[in-house]
């Protein structure tokens, strides 16, 4: 029997993919940083459709925004997202760290 999903689980994985469809609507829009994470990924531009319902490229692509500060705070406040939303999103695709004390 799979384990059930509580009402904040939910609540979180929701949150997590309008973090991550923000994500990818800003990076759309910002040319040089959007093949700069195209040329990193080794996705093109005609793969983008299909990989956005794999959560592994979603954690990638949000990894890909909070491994450099400027580009995670031009983020931010292009789109009124917070930097804790970032991260909740990137442990909700990525799963747990080792620092977290979660395995």
């Amino acid at each position: 029997m799979p384990p059930k999903i509580t009402a904040n689980q939910q609540a979180m994985g929701v949150q997590a993919e309008e973090t991550a469809a923000a994500v990818l609507g800003w990076l759309a829009s910002e040319p040089d940083i959007f093949q700069r994470f195209l040329a990193l990924s080794g996705v093109t531009p005609d793969q983008i459709r299909h990989a956005i319902s794999d959560p592994g490229f979603l954690a990638g692509m949000i990894d890909f925004i909070m491994g450099h500060e400027p580009t995670l705070l031009a983020f931010c406040e292009a789109t009124g997202t917070k930097p804790e939303a970032v991260v909740a999103a990137s442990h909700h695709y990525s799963g747990p760290d080792f620092g977290s004390g979660e395995y």
